[in-house]
């Protein structure tokens, strides 16, 4: 393969403006491509086969009004109570919002409110009137007693009058003509009192009923207690997250009319969250990648290289990748993943062929052939380093979770775009920049070393500044080294053991935003429950009779309302065919803390416990959140075993070595600790949450983990690859262990520090991102790189590597025999370069060999 780049980079570089126009073509194939067919990515986050999709989907067929879109909207009169003349401007707010597009309804919540508050006062007089009523009929019960004892007194006299021969007289007949009436008067008011207890009956099964849903809702409101604010809800004819942005802009483009009446108005963050992917912290980010870039190479023009192979790499892979959108739906986070990894590879890998070409030119190589050289090289090292990154990312698939998958398969079509933009543009503008490649300063200091420089300076002890002397000092005092690093990285991923997942809410947005004031005023005013209700869902295999309905949405709610963390239970619908009751049973805590995680593992335990006939389900975005965040968590240690699996196949390969991939997987598994701490100290914890714009602490995205594995995975195996293999060339060419650890280390050390600090930087501005699901992987690969580079790979890997010396390479001759032979240092192409000129140089004129151009035999 170091052949064939070495041609590719030849070919490229003597080609340089056809392969410049080239690229141009491509960019603008795919970008009118995107244009034409691309559809807007979306922020839906789908699981087949996961439990609440199923009851949505169930619930959409049912109760087609309760499975749309819902969005929570809050306004405030921060001066005090809503006036009359406000409430008048919100009413007529409502009437457009019900006519923007794709809306069905807007509650309003001054009426809804009222409803609340009538059922009340109805129930209180229901209450009123059945206590009258009983009064009444105890009232008629002692009349119909006393009618009744009085009949008996008289059939009695009647009975006496007749056995005493008397029948015949004026009192018997009296008698035998009032018990008759007396009779009918009594049977009509036993009636009345029959007709009466049916009533009272009626009444008392109402007022239990209307007394058990009340109960059920006590305490909730839609106008705050003091009248300053109202929360309503306004619902879509589909998923928010599946509209596109211009929809869903349209309801607060018309709300910014209440700000006239003094009024201020928050939308939830399903409503305003935004697709940009590209923000000011992105930006700053990669302006501190260029400034590192242009002290490194001292030359504005060096320095811009490896910058615009980063670009056109990502351009192209993002512009392939919307164009993509046509067969699929992209969630909105893809394209950021695909955007922060494109730029960090993009310039590191520039850089490494870059790098390369540099020291070649100042050891006098011609400029065509170091360019060849360079790619054959460090090229080399840059496809297999490319090609362990979308390995790992490609990887994500086995999770067997289509957001994942997309994510992954679309980050490593980035990552190889990438790679090839730097493979083909880097020697085509190298070739086009000749000798400016190099500062004439960096000439300068380079003519005054060569005075002082020797073959055997490479095996000479090294002290001075700038020399690698850091390894010096890591070979010479290796267990306090280690012991130092490993306590330093143990420290940092103290925090990891608590880790919590879950998909962030309105909380998570940033201070200042109309989101998270939206969330916090529901909080205030309304309840926390009420950021995230549940919806329960109830069928039944034979339909109610039309009279049961609210007997059946009492005797259902109940046991809901009665589990622990449960603060209302509200019915909300009902289908067509009565054979389906729709409940929001809102927590009384957030959408994402661990009362209302658990919570709904309550709901799911009681949903096996069901009567014969009855079913639940549970749906909304609080439990979608819940069941996507242990799906994905579930996912992770086949990823992790994975990856680690990945990594100790490669290194060998790589290393021809068994101890040294082992001693790099566990380096790599320090690095993922540390990064997973800093994370959760960080976004789950509080800690300089001030300073990095958390604005409340919660879980971590499910994402995260995984994502962050397999993306410092392949990272990690960039550095130990351009640092390692510098180590592992230099004892192939006869050095001990010990120095040879000191000589790779001086040749890779400054290209991998300026490679992590461009990497720090890149991801370190996507910290401040405009998605807030993106900012924990920035700090987490930020924090992950700086420690794998400056931690990790030089200084843990030295000090291990110098105590295990002779040991840390040898490999078993059957396993050498099987691995493949990736040449990673060249050393083949050097070898066929070397024949090739050899056979080229007139065997009798040996003095000409002064003019070929030199070949390299130092390392990578």
């Amino acid at each position: 393969m170091a052949l064939a780049l070495y041609r590719l980079g030849r070919l490229t570089a003597r080609h340089a403006w056809l392969t410049l126009v080239a690229w141009v073509v491509v960019l603008g194939a795919l970008g009118g491509t995107m244009a034409a067919v691309a559809t807007t990515p979306t922020s839906a986050i789908s699981i087949p086969g996961a439990g609440f999709q199923t009851v949505l989907s169930q619930l959409g067929r049912e109760i087609p009004k309760a499975a749309g879109g819902i969005g929570a909207i809050t306004i405030e009169n921060e001066n005090g109570p809503i006036t009359p003349v406000q409430r008048t401007a919100i009413e007529a707010t409502l009437a457009k919002w019900e006519k923007a597009p794709h809306v069905t309804s807007v509650m309003n919540p001054f009426e809804t409110q009222k409803q609340v508050d009538d059922s009340n006062a109805q129930l209180a007089d229901g209450q009123k009137q059945y206590k009258d009523g009983d009064y009444k009929r105890l009232q008629g019960e002692w009349i119909y007693g006393e009618g009744q004892r009085d009949l008996a007194e008289a059939k009695a006299e009647l009975a006496s009058l007749e056995t005493s021969g008397q029948s015949s007289s004026e009192r018997a007949r009296e008698l035998r003509f009032e018990i008759p009436a007396r009779e009918k008067g009594n049977a009509e008011i036993k009636k009345q009192l029959d007709d009466a207890e049916a009533q009272l009956a009626n009444a008392r099964d109402q007022i239990a009923e209307g007394h058990g849903l009340l109960s059920m809702s006590d305490g909730l409101r839609f106008v705050s207690e003091d009248g300053s604010a109202v929360m309503l809800q306004i619902q879509y004819d589909d998923a928010i997250a599946q509209l596109s942005p211009e929809i869903r802009a349209h309801v607060p483009e018309i709300g910014t009319e209440l700000t006239k009446h003094g009024l201020r108005v928050d939308y939830a963050a399903d409503i305003l969250q935004t697709r940009s992917i590209v923000g000011v912290g992105e930006v700053i980010g990669f302006g501190i990648a260029a400034a590192v870039l242009l002290v490194m190479l001292g030359s504005l023009i060096a320095a811009g290289l490896p910058l615009l192979v980063a670009l056109i790499g990502v351009g192209a892979g993002l512009l392939a990748a919307m164009a993509s959108t046509a067969f699929f739906e992209m969630n909105s986070m893809t394209p950021a993943l695909a955007l922060m990894l494109g730029l960090a590879v993009g310039i590191d890998y520039a850089l490494f062929i870059v790098n390369r070409h540099r020291q070649q030119i100042l050891d006098g190589v011609p400029l065509q052939h170091s360019i060849g050289l360079a790619t054959g090289t460090a090229g080399n090292a840059v496809v297999v380093a490319g090609i362990t990154v979308v390995i790992a990312l490609t990887a994500l698939t086995v999770s067997g979770l289509p957001i994942l998958a997309q994510m992954g398969l679309v980050a490593a079509g980035t990552v190889a775009m990438t790679v090839l933009v730097a493979l083909t543009v880097t020697p085509a503008v190298l070739s086009l920049m000749g000798r400016r490649v190099i500062s004439k300063r960096a000439w300068r200091k380079h003519e005054a070393g060569l005075a002082d420089a020797s073959a055997d300076d490479l095996d000479a002890p090294v002290t001075g500044r700038g020399s690698g002397r850091w390894a010096v000092r890591v070979t010479n005092r290796p267990w306090q080294a280690i012991g130092l690093t490993v306590g330093l990285i143990a420290l940092l991923a103290v925090p990891a053991a608590s880790l919590r997942l879950g998909l962030p809410d309105g909380s998570s947005e940033p201070r200042d935003s109309s989101a998270f004031h939206s969330y916090t005023t529901i909080e205030k005013e309304f309840g926390a429950g009420a950021n995230g209700p549940i919806i329960a869902m109830v069928t039944f295999d034979e339909p109610l009779a039309e009279a049961d309905v609210a007997k059946a949405q009492v005797s259902n709610g109940r046991p809901l309302f009665n589990l622990p963390g449960v603060e209302r239970v509200v019915p909300f619908g009902v289908s067509a065919d009565r054979d389906t009751l729709a409940f929001q049973v809102v927590p009384l805590e957030g959408p994402t803390s661990e009362a209302t995680v658990e919570l709904v593992h309550e709901l799911e335990a009681r949903s096996e416990q069901m009567p014969e006939g009855t079913h639940l389900g549970i749906t909304g975005m609080t439990v979608a959140n819940i069941q996507i965040s242990e799906r994905l968590a579930s996912a992770l240690p086949l990823y992790v075993a994975l990856v680690v699996g990945l990594s100790l196949l490669l290194l060998m390969a790589v290393f021809r070595s068994v101890l040294v991939p082992l001693v790099a997987t566990a380096g790599f598994l320090l690095s993922v600790a540390a990064s997973f701490g800093a994370v959760v100290a960080v976004y789950q914890w509080g800690f300089l949450g001030d300073l990095l714009q958390v604005s409340r602490p919660g879980p971590i995205m499910p994402f995260m983990p995984t994502l962050l594995i397999g993306v410092l995975f392949g990272l990690a195996m960039d550095y130990q690859m351009f640092l390692v293999s510098g180590m592992h060339e230099a004892r192939a060419h006869g050095q001990d262990s010990r120095t040879a650890i000191r000589t790779g280390f001086r040749q890779g050390y400054r290209v991998v520090t300026a490679a992590a600090l461009i990497m720090i930087a890149v991801f370190a501005g996507f910290i401040f991102a405009h998605l807030t699901m993106i900012r924990p992987m920035g700090l987490g690969l930020a924090i992950g790189v700086a420690v794998d580079a400056f931690l990790v790979r030089m200084t843990l890997t030295p000090a291990v590597l110098h105590l295990l010396g002779d040991r840390a390479w040898s490999i078993p001759r059957w396993l050498d025999r099987i691995l493949p032979d990736l040449d990673v240092e060249g050393t083949k192409l050097r070898s066929h370069l070397a024949r090739e000129e050899a056979a080229a140089e007139p065997k009798d004129a040996s003095e000409d060999s002064q003019d070929k151009p030199e070949l390299l035999t130092t390392g990578s």
